[in-house]
């Protein structure tokens, strides 16, 4: 272990951006941190080309000439020995990818930073359910590692409002920022002895499953405020896809607007323009053609009809 005047000896797990803020954070912290090791998934294949291409995370260790791993199988007796070389203060896991087994986390601190306001949204995608459940409200968590999924006790929460004009893709950014911070100061905190774990209140805890390409749409048959929500939740990934008379688009941004219910069917392109709804109405801000690039509404009217008496309806993405 490091001498306890010296920084916290940190191993990072990690595969997707959502911790490359706290790599960051860390990072810049050399007096009080240092990131002796990192652990990756192997290479995927990406893009159109199918190119193995590493993950955010190890690309940041290659950026930064920290020592990595990448590996399929982090429990595997060869890795955990490897890891267990390190004789780190801290383990750090975000958005890795595996499950980490018992032969690494017993007898060491281990945290995880999680997407949502535990226990609310455990699971893959907490970020775009909360969104599209159309949550006001959401943050980060920080917990220690426990068997069942996201279920560790929490050593710090941080909580943000979501603005109406954010995609998750947004969200996920501004909350990975939010993280960063959080994660540094659990750290700090662990080493003053001062931290006060909190159990999780099981009878409030939800679920935020991997999202389905088949989900990729929504139902204009609801109030204004849900349908931009999931619209927005959706965004970018796997993207809210609808048939407009029959032509598929992709709506990536709206405004809603809840103070006037219109007599056309939900659904409906109306006269100025915004869509009808259950209740209320929307306004397409930023909308693709299938095949094309993202655009405002007024660059897709140039060349594309998009006019009063035409009809949005759900086109999944199955």
């Amino acid at each position: 272990m490091a001498d306890v005047h010296g920084p916290t000896q940190i191993v990072f797990f990690g595969s997707g951006a959502f911790g490359l803020p706290t790599l960051d954070h860390l990072a810049r912290q050399s007096d009080r941190f240092t990131i002796d090791l990192i652990v990756s998934q192997p290479n995927r294949p990406a893009g159109r080309r199918q190119r193995l291409t590493p993950t955010p995370v190890s690309q940041w260790a290659a950026e930064h000439a920290v020592a990595r791993i990448t590996t399929s199988d982090v429990n595997a007796p060869a890795i955990v020995a490897e890891i267990a070389a390190q004789r780190a203060d801290a383990l750090v896991v975000i958005a890795f990818g595996q499950k980490i087994g018992p032969a690494l986390i017993d007898g060491r601190f281990a945290i995880n930073l999680h997407g949502s306001l535990l226990p609310a949204y455990r699971g893959a995608a907490p970020i775009q359910r909360a969104m599209m459940d159309g949550c006001t409200t959401t943050g980060v968590s920080v917990i220690t590692l426990a068997q069942r999924m996201d279920a560790g006790d929490i050593l710090a929460a941080e909580s943000t409002p979501i603005d109406p004009k954010e995609t998750a893709g947004e969200l996920h950014d501004r909350l990975a920022r939010l993280g960063g911070g959080l994660v540094a100061r659990v750290l700090e905190t662990h080493r003053g002895g001062e931290l006060r774990p909190v159990a999780q209140d099981e009878s409030l805890a939800t679920r935020a499953p991997k999202l389905r390409k088949e989900e990729g749409t929504t139902d204009f048959n609801l109030p204004a405020a849900m349908v931009r929500a999931r619209i927005h939740g959706l965004t970018p990934w796997p993207g809210c896809r609808v048939a407009l008379d029959g032509a598929a688009v992709r709506l990536l941004r709206v405004h809603d607007y809840g103070e006037q219910t219109a007599a056309e069917p939900p659904g409906t392109v109306l006269a100025d323009r915004r869509i009808a709804c259950a209740s209320g109405t929307i306004e397409v801000i930023e909308i693709q053609p299938e095949g094309g690039r993202a655009m405002t509404l007024d660059a897709f009217r140039n060349g594309r009809p998009f006019e009063p008496g035409m009809r949005l309806r759900p086109l999944s993405l199955a």
